[in-house]
């Protein structure tokens, strides 16, 4: 019996020892593991531009190379477009030839056309008068009875033809001496302008041949080689503006924990194994199709994910794109 009793002992210790055991590692996982915060990663973005052409062309020259930081208006590249030098030709005789045909009808008839019609203004006035004075001789005889009615018609016919003669020389006189119509001169004018329009719309296309920087920042990547052909708006090379950094984190609304636009928060560099303060600017829901998770087995409800964007509140100096940013 005591033998049997001091098993039953052993057994009894047993399993209350490996109760104890289940209930230290618990505890223990508890405070150990419970009690660890969890972690948001999110990384250093840029704001970027790229540089592309509205002409297509042949790159030239690159005056610049990756990691090269530059200013406004600093040359990037250089490019070919013989076609564009060709339009150039092309809308500079276009302009030259609206002016002249302007200037033509500003300046009305050359000298020599208006000295024409001064000369048959004054023909057909020396006929008019000689034409008046045998009309006056003929219709006194006519009234003595010594001329006939038909002689009579026909001078009387002739200056008046003579007269409308007069009228037509007086009239092609003055068109000689006012020049061009009013009418005529717009029209000229109209199609100067629009030869100048021309000139300068393929000198914007000639100033797109050389690249220059809008913005102040460092050249992250350059995608043609020198000789190769462009398109128009085809990239040449991707501008960083270091001066714009910010940090894109995507969070689980369970995490937010009243996160707002405005809030300032701190994340951790690894890079520098320093703290940097940051504040929230910008912040979206993710959509159906971001990561999500269900907070019961049964799916009574989902946790979706948000996108946070924060801006440092102080620059940090060596801070780049792609760098690590670690939230507890």
């Amino acid at each position: 019996m005591s033998q049997a009793k001091v098993q039953h002992n052993n057994i009894l210790f047993a399993i209350l020892g490996f109760a104890i055991v289940v209930v230290v590692v618990a505890v223990i996982g508890f405070f150990a593991l419970g009690r660890d915060p969890e972690i948001i990663q999110g990384q250093v973005e840029v704001s970027e531009y790229r540089v592309s052409s509205k002409v297509p062309g042949r790159i030239l020259e690159i005056r610049v190379k990756e990691g090269d930081y530059v200013r406004v208006g600093d040359t990037l590249a250089i490019l070919d477009a013989p076609e564009v030098r060709a339009k150039m030709a092309q809308a500079q005789g276009a302009e030259d030839g609206a002016a002249a045909l302007e200037l033509m009808a500003r300046n009305g008839a050359r000298k020599e056309q208006v000295q024409g019609a001064f000369q048959l203004l004054q023909q057909a006035k020396a006929g008019l008068e000689i034409a008046e004075k045998s009309y006056n001789r003929v219709q006194r005889l006519f009234d003595e009875g010594v001329m006939s009615a038909q002689k009579r018609d026909e001078a009387l016919a002739n200056y008046k033809a003579f007269q409308a003669q007069v009228k037509a020389a007086q009239s092609q006189y003055d068109m000689a001496m006012n020049g061009a119509r009013q009418e005529e001169k717009l029209a000229a004018q109209a199609q100067v302008n629009r030869a100048k329009g021309a000139v300068q719309e393929v000198k914007s296309y000639i100033n797109e041949t050389v690249q220059l920087a809008q913005m102040e920042g460092e050249v992250s990547n350059i995608y043609p080689k020198v000789g190769e052909l462009v398109g128009t708006g085809s990239p040449i090379m991707t501008i960083s503006m270091m001066q714009d950094l910010w940090g894109t984190f995507n969070v689980r609304e369970d995490q937010l924990n009243g996160m707002q636009i405005g809030t300032e928060l701190t994340a951790f560099v690894p890079a520098f194994n320093k703290d940097v303060k940051m504040k929230v600017y910008h912040m979206k829901d993710q959509g159906s199709y971001a990561v999500w998770k269900a907070t019961k087995a049964n799916g009574q409800y989902d946790l979706k994910t948000f996108e946070v964007k924060a801006r440092p509140v102080e620059a940090l100096e060596g801070l780049r794109p792609g760098m690590s940013l670690i939230v507890k």
